[in-house]
Protein backbone atom coordinates (compact mmCIF):
# COMPACT_ATOMS: atom_id res chain seq x y z
CA UNK A 1 0.00 0.00 0.00
CA UNK A 2 2.74 2.67 1.14
CA UNK A 3 4.43 1.60 -2.64
CA UNK A 4 1.26 2.44 -3.96
CA UNK A 5 0.97 5.35 -2.51
CA UNK A 6 4.38 6.80 -2.96
CA UNK A 7 4.06 5.89 -6.71
CA UNK A 8 0.55 8.20 -7.11
CA UNK A 9 2.62 11.12 -5.08
CA UNK A 10 5.43 11.12 -7.35
CA UNK A 11 2.73 10.94 -10.70
CA UNK A 12 0.89 13.86 -8.77
CA UNK A 13 4.38 15.60 -8.50
CA UNK A 14 4.89 14.94 -11.92
CA UNK A 15 1.87 16.22 -13.38
CA UNK A 16 1.90 19.25 -11.44
CA UNK A 17 5.69 20.46 -12.93
CA UNK A 18 3.87 19.43 -16.39
CA UNK A 19 1.60 21.85 -16.13
CA UNK A 20 3.51 25.24 -15.75
CA UNK A 21 5.71 23.84 -18.47
CA UNK A 22 3.17 23.39 -20.99
CA UNK A 23 1.58 26.77 -20.22
CA UNK A 24 4.88 28.45 -20.76
CA UNK A 25 5.65 26.11 -24.18
CA UNK A 26 1.66 27.42 -25.43
CA UNK A 27 2.57 31.11 -24.39
CA UNK A 28 6.21 30.63 -26.49
CA UNK A 29 4.44 29.86 -29.33
CA UNK A 30 2.07 31.81 -29.19
CA UNK A 31 4.65 34.85 -28.66
CA UNK A 32 6.48 33.45 -32.71
CA UNK A 33 3.15 33.32 -33.86
CA UNK A 34 2.19 36.62 -33.26
CA UNK A 35 5.93 38.03 -33.83
CA UNK A 36 5.76 36.24 -37.02
CA UNK A 37 2.26 38.10 -37.99
CA UNK A 38 3.62 41.27 -36.73
CA UNK A 39 6.64 40.93 -38.63
CA UNK A 40 4.60 40.00 -41.65
CA UNK A 41 2.39 42.83 -41.36
CA UNK A 42 4.80 45.53 -41.11
CA UNK A 43 7.01 44.08 -44.26
CA UNK A 44 3.60 44.15 -45.99
CA UNK A 45 2.73 46.98 -44.84
CA UNK A 46 5.92 48.44 -46.20
CA UNK A 47 5.88 46.91 -49.64
CA UNK A 48 2.44 48.10 -49.83
CA UNK A 49 3.26 51.67 -49.04
CA UNK A 50 6.77 52.08 -51.30
CA UNK A 51 6.79 54.02 -54.32
CA UNK A 52 6.37 51.33 -57.12
CA UNK A 53 5.28 51.06 -60.51
CA UNK A 54 1.69 49.63 -59.32
CA UNK A 55 1.16 52.10 -56.90
CA UNK A 56 1.67 54.28 -60.20
CA UNK A 57 -0.90 52.53 -61.99
CA UNK A 58 -3.70 52.84 -59.47
CA UNK A 59 -2.79 56.84 -58.88
CA UNK A 60 -3.56 57.02 -62.42
CA UNK A 61 -6.43 54.85 -62.17
CA UNK A 62 -7.79 56.91 -59.51
CA UNK A 63 -6.93 60.54 -62.16
CA UNK A 64 -4.16 61.58 -59.29
CA UNK A 65 -2.02 62.86 -61.82
CA UNK A 66 -0.01 65.09 -58.88
CA UNK A 67 0.72 61.41 -57.07
CA UNK A 68 1.58 59.69 -59.73
CA UNK A 69 4.22 62.89 -60.77
CA UNK A 70 5.05 62.72 -56.92
CA UNK A 71 5.76 59.06 -56.70
CA UNK A 72 7.31 58.99 -60.09
CA UNK A 73 9.94 61.51 -58.58
CA UNK A 74 11.30 58.96 -56.39
CA UNK A 75 10.93 56.22 -58.10
CA UNK A 76 13.78 57.94 -61.14
CA UNK A 77 15.97 58.40 -58.62
CA UNK A 78 16.69 54.74 -58.74
CA UNK A 79 15.80 53.86 -62.45
CA UNK A 80 16.43 57.32 -64.61
CA UNK A 81 15.44 55.96 -67.76
CA UNK A 82 12.71 53.49 -66.59
CA UNK A 83 10.70 53.33 -69.83
CA UNK A 84 7.01 53.29 -67.79
CA UNK A 85 8.02 55.25 -65.33
CA UNK A 86 8.83 57.94 -67.55
CA UNK A 87 5.76 57.67 -69.50
CA UNK A 88 3.53 58.30 -66.45
CA UNK A 89 4.88 61.09 -65.39
CA UNK A 90 5.11 62.33 -69.08
CA UNK A 91 1.02 62.05 -69.34
CA UNK A 92 1.06 63.18 -65.35
CA UNK A 93 3.15 66.65 -65.83
CA UNK A 94 1.00 67.25 -69.36
CA UNK A 95 -2.67 66.66 -67.11
CA UNK A 96 -1.21 69.24 -64.75
CA UNK A 97 -0.46 71.43 -66.82
CA UNK A 98 -3.43 72.07 -68.64
CA UNK A 99 -5.16 72.46 -64.86
CA UNK A 100 -2.83 74.97 -63.99
CA UNK A 101 -4.33 77.86 -62.96
CA UNK A 102 -0.44 80.01 -63.24
CA UNK A 103 1.24 80.47 -66.50
CA UNK A 104 4.38 79.99 -65.16
CA UNK A 105 3.35 76.60 -63.02
CA UNK A 106 2.15 75.57 -66.65
CA UNK A 107 5.02 76.39 -68.60
CA UNK A 108 6.96 73.84 -65.86
CA UNK A 109 4.53 70.63 -66.46
CA UNK A 110 4.55 71.13 -69.86
CA UNK A 111 8.44 71.56 -69.57
CA UNK A 112 9.12 68.20 -67.67
CA UNK A 113 6.44 66.30 -69.80
CA UNK A 114 8.27 66.98 -73.13
CA UNK A 115 10.93 66.04 -71.19
CA UNK A 116 10.12 63.03 -70.40
CA UNK A 117 7.95 61.56 -73.22
CA UNK A 118 11.24 62.43 -75.34
CA UNK A 119 13.36 60.12 -72.91
CA UNK A 120 10.08 57.67 -73.39
CA UNK A 121 10.08 57.76 -76.75
CA UNK A 122 13.65 56.02 -77.02
CA UNK A 123 12.82 53.32 -75.33
CA UNK A 124 9.28 52.55 -76.48
CA UNK A 125 8.07 49.56 -78.03
CA UNK A 126 5.83 48.85 -81.24
CA UNK A 127 2.79 48.70 -78.72
CA UNK A 128 3.22 51.62 -76.75
CA UNK A 129 5.15 54.22 -79.32
CA UNK A 130 1.76 55.43 -81.53
CA UNK A 131 0.52 56.78 -78.03
CA UNK A 132 3.57 58.29 -76.71
CA UNK A 133 3.67 60.13 -79.93
CA UNK A 134 0.23 61.45 -79.63
CA UNK A 135 0.77 62.62 -76.47
CA UNK A 136 4.25 64.60 -77.48
CA UNK A 137 2.33 65.52 -80.44
CA UNK A 138 -0.48 67.17 -77.96
CA UNK A 139 1.96 68.36 -75.50
CA UNK A 140 3.97 70.48 -78.02
CA UNK A 141 0.44 71.84 -78.99
CA UNK A 142 -0.46 72.83 -75.77
CA UNK A 143 3.15 74.44 -75.18
CA UNK A 144 2.65 76.43 -78.55
CA UNK A 145 -0.67 77.71 -77.20
CA UNK A 146 0.60 79.30 -73.87
CA UNK A 147 3.83 80.38 -75.09
CA UNK A 148 4.47 84.24 -76.07
CA UNK A 149 5.58 82.82 -79.46
CA UNK A 150 4.63 80.38 -81.44
CA UNK A 151 7.29 78.35 -82.40
CA UNK A 152 6.38 74.39 -81.27
CA UNK A 153 2.99 74.10 -84.28
CA UNK A 154 5.68 72.25 -86.40
CA UNK A 155 6.59 70.21 -83.62
CA UNK A 156 2.79 69.32 -82.87
CA UNK A 157 2.17 68.27 -86.13
CA UNK A 158 5.18 66.50 -86.75
CA UNK A 159 4.27 64.14 -83.58
CA UNK A 160 0.67 64.13 -84.20
CA UNK A 161 1.67 62.50 -87.52
CA UNK A 162 3.42 60.03 -86.39
CA UNK A 163 0.91 58.78 -83.90
CA UNK A 164 -1.02 58.43 -86.97
CA UNK A 165 1.34 56.47 -89.03
CA UNK A 166 2.18 54.14 -86.06
CA UNK A 167 -1.17 52.99 -86.41
CA UNK A 168 -2.45 55.14 -83.43
CA UNK A 169 -6.11 56.36 -83.79
CA UNK A 170 -7.73 59.05 -81.72
CA UNK A 171 -10.68 61.28 -82.74
CA UNK A 172 -9.09 64.45 -81.86
CA UNK A 173 -6.19 64.23 -83.81
CA UNK A 174 -7.58 65.84 -86.77
CA UNK A 175 -8.74 69.13 -84.77
CA UNK A 176 -5.01 69.90 -83.13
CA UNK A 177 -3.40 69.22 -86.45
CA UNK A 178 -6.23 71.51 -88.25
CA UNK A 179 -5.48 74.24 -85.66
CA UNK A 180 -1.74 73.77 -85.89
CA UNK A 181 -1.58 73.95 -89.65
CA UNK A 182 -3.18 76.96 -88.68
CA UNK A 183 -0.88 78.77 -86.80
CA UNK A 184 1.66 77.86 -89.68
CA UNK A 185 -0.51 79.60 -92.33
CA UNK A 186 -0.81 76.11 -94.15
CA UNK A 187 -4.60 76.63 -95.03
CA UNK A 188 -5.57 73.94 -97.51
CA UNK A 189 -3.99 71.52 -94.86
CA UNK A 190 -5.98 72.75 -91.82
CA UNK A 191 -9.28 72.92 -93.92
CA UNK A 192 -8.61 69.25 -94.82
CA UNK A 193 -7.38 68.33 -91.10
CA UNK A 194 -10.65 70.14 -89.73
CA UNK A 195 -12.88 68.51 -92.25
CA UNK A 196 -12.11 64.96 -91.01
CA UNK A 197 -12.25 66.31 -87.33
CA UNK A 198 -16.13 67.02 -88.45
CA UNK A 199 -16.26 63.26 -88.76
CA UNK A 200 -15.78 62.80 -85.59
CA UNK A 201 -17.03 65.41 -84.10
CA UNK A 202 -19.43 68.57 -85.18
CA UNK A 203 -19.15 71.77 -83.23
CA UNK A 204 -19.69 75.18 -83.74
CA UNK A 205 -16.10 76.11 -82.73
CA UNK A 206 -14.68 73.66 -84.90
CA UNK A 207 -17.57 75.08 -87.83
CA UNK A 208 -15.97 78.86 -87.33
CA UNK A 209 -12.36 77.45 -87.70
CA UNK A 210 -13.25 75.78 -90.58
CA UNK A 211 -14.71 79.19 -91.79
CA UNK A 212 -11.59 81.06 -90.90
CA UNK A 213 -9.45 78.84 -92.92
CA UNK A 214 -11.62 79.34 -96.09
CA UNK A 215 -11.85 82.80 -95.47
CA UNK A 216 -7.81 82.92 -95.68
CA UNK A 217 -7.72 81.03 -98.76
CA UNK A 218 -10.38 83.37 -99.98
CA UNK A 219 -13.00 80.60 -100.93
CA UNK A 220 -15.53 82.77 -99.49
CA UNK A 221 -18.38 81.02 -100.47
CA UNK A 222 -17.39 77.81 -98.19
CA UNK A 223 -16.56 79.79 -95.61
CA UNK A 224 -20.11 81.86 -95.79
CA UNK A 225 -21.83 79.08 -95.51
CA UNK A 226 -20.28 77.87 -92.19
CA UNK A 227 -20.99 81.25 -90.90
CA UNK A 228 -24.67 81.07 -91.56
CA UNK A 229 -24.82 77.79 -90.13
CA UNK A 230 -23.71 78.85 -86.59
CA UNK A 231 -25.60 82.02 -86.63
CA UNK A 232 -28.36 80.33 -87.12
CA UNK A 233 -28.34 77.39 -84.28
CA UNK A 234 -25.39 78.28 -82.15
CA UNK A 235 -26.28 78.91 -78.55
CA UNK A 236 -23.21 81.00 -77.89
CA UNK A 237 -23.15 84.33 -78.00
CA UNK A 238 -19.14 85.00 -78.03
CA UNK A 239 -18.53 82.82 -81.10
CA UNK A 240 -22.01 84.12 -83.12
CA UNK A 241 -20.62 87.08 -82.76
CA UNK A 242 -17.27 86.15 -83.92
CA UNK A 243 -18.91 84.34 -86.99
CA UNK A 244 -21.06 87.96 -87.85
CA UNK A 245 -17.54 89.88 -87.51
CA UNK A 246 -15.95 87.61 -89.91
CA UNK A 247 -19.05 87.05 -92.13
CA UNK A 248 -19.81 91.41 -92.43
CA UNK A 249 -15.56 91.84 -93.58
CA UNK A 250 -16.23 89.02 -96.48
CA UNK A 251 -19.55 90.66 -97.86
CA UNK A 252 -17.28 93.99 -97.92
CA UNK A 253 -15.04 92.28 -99.52
CA UNK A 254 -17.43 91.23 -102.18
CA UNK A 255 -19.01 95.12 -102.05
CA UNK A 256 -22.18 93.63 -99.82
CA UNK A 257 -22.43 97.09 -97.28
CA UNK A 258 -25.93 96.79 -96.97
CA UNK A 259 -25.66 92.80 -96.08
CA UNK A 260 -22.32 93.58 -93.83
CA UNK A 261 -24.02 96.58 -92.07
CA UNK A 262 -26.86 94.25 -90.94
CA UNK A 263 -24.19 91.87 -89.39
CA UNK A 264 -22.69 94.91 -87.64
CA UNK A 265 -25.59 96.26 -86.39
CA UNK A 266 -26.80 92.72 -84.73
CA UNK A 267 -24.15 92.60 -83.30
CA UNK A 268 -24.18 96.56 -81.36
CA UNK A 269 -28.25 96.05 -81.14
CA UNK A 270 -26.63 93.46 -78.05
CA UNK A 271 -23.01 95.47 -77.29
CA UNK A 272 -22.78 98.97 -78.76
CA UNK A 273 -19.28 98.46 -76.91
CA UNK A 274 -18.02 96.39 -79.64
CA UNK A 275 -14.93 97.33 -80.79
CA UNK A 276 -14.30 94.98 -84.09
CA UNK A 277 -18.09 95.70 -85.11
CA UNK A 278 -17.63 99.59 -84.65
CA UNK A 279 -14.06 99.25 -87.00
CA UNK A 280 -16.51 97.18 -89.76
CA UNK A 281 -19.03 100.20 -89.65
CA UNK A 282 -16.02 102.32 -90.52
CA UNK A 283 -14.94 100.20 -93.36
CA UNK A 284 -17.88 100.15 -94.67
CA UNK A 285 -18.38 104.09 -94.41
CA UNK A 286 -15.01 104.23 -95.89
CA UNK A 287 -16.38 102.20 -98.93
CA UNK A 288 -19.39 104.27 -99.13
CA UNK A 289 -16.59 107.73 -99.90
CA UNK A 290 -17.90 108.61 -96.40
CA UNK A 291 -14.63 109.47 -94.34
CA UNK A 292 -16.67 111.67 -91.73
CA UNK A 293 -18.67 108.89 -90.30
CA UNK A 294 -15.75 106.34 -90.84
CA UNK A 295 -13.29 108.31 -89.04
CA UNK A 296 -16.09 108.76 -86.29
CA UNK A 297 -16.82 105.12 -85.88
CA UNK A 298 -12.67 104.40 -85.74
CA UNK A 299 -12.40 106.84 -83.05
CA UNK A 300 -15.35 105.21 -81.32
CA UNK A 301 -13.46 101.68 -81.91
CA UNK A 302 -10.50 103.16 -80.27
CA UNK A 303 -12.18 104.17 -76.87
CA UNK A 304 -13.79 100.68 -76.39
CA UNK A 305 -9.89 99.23 -77.47
CA UNK A 306 -6.98 101.63 -77.25
CA UNK A 307 -4.89 99.23 -79.17
CA UNK A 308 -7.16 97.89 -82.14
CA UNK A 309 -4.48 97.80 -84.95
CA UNK A 310 -6.79 98.19 -87.62
CA UNK A 311 -8.43 101.58 -86.42
CA UNK A 312 -4.82 102.84 -85.00
CA UNK A 313 -3.91 102.23 -89.11
CA UNK A 314 -7.16 103.80 -90.20
CA UNK A 315 -6.93 106.82 -88.05
CA UNK A 316 -2.99 107.65 -89.23
CA UNK A 317 -3.74 106.94 -92.94
CA UNK A 318 -6.42 109.58 -92.91
CA UNK A 319 -5.03 111.81 -90.58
Amino acid sequence: MKISSKADRLVIKAKSRLIPILIIALAFLAFLFGGAFFVKKIVSNKIHNSPSITMLADKWKEYDYQAVYDISSILLEKKSFNNTILVYRGYAAFYLAVSATESQQAQFYIEESIHCLRLALAGAKKKTLGQIQYMLGKAYFYKDSISSYHYFADLAVEYLTKAQQSGYKADDIPEYLGLSYAQLNMTMESIAAFSEALLYRESDALLLSIAEQYSKAEQNSAAKQYLFQIIQRSNDDSLVIKSRILLGNILIKEGDYAGAQKEFEAILAKNENSADARYGMGLIYENQGDLVKARAEWRKTLRIQVNHSGALEKIQQYK
